[in-house]
């Protein structure tokens, strides 16, 4: 499990892309409150751009052609990773006056 994340579409600004993302991907209606950062995805040869969003009162409907479940986490028990969305979940974790462990990824 991860975050809500997408591309970029012609014609849209940062803000209107995750908020179009997350309608696509929950059936919910949010508002940006504000940029948590933006972050070199190496790995992808990506830069992520991450908003911190306040989603709407609703039911989640998922759009099954781009998610097949989804998990809540309460803040406190939220983990990061070392890596693209989870070094924003840090900054907004620590944002929040949390700092929680890192899931490490060992390479086998």
């Amino acid at each position: 499990f991860s975050l809500v994340t997408g591309f970029h579409e012609a014609g849209e600004t940062a803000e209107e892309g995750i908020l179009r993302e997350v309608k696509e991907e929950l059936g919910l209606n949010g508002t940006v409150r504000s940029l948590v950062g933006v972050y070199s995805f190496f790995e992808m040869n990506q830069v992520i751009i991450a908003y911190d969003v306040l989603i709407d009162d609703g039911d989640i409907t998922l759009d099954t052609n781009e998610l097949v479940d989804y998990k809540t986490i309460k803040t406190q028990d939220l983990k990061t990773w070392p890596s693209g969305t989870g070094q924003a979940t840090k900054d907004w974790l620590a944002a929040q006056g949390i700092v929680n462990e890192e899931i490490s990824f060992r390479k086998k």
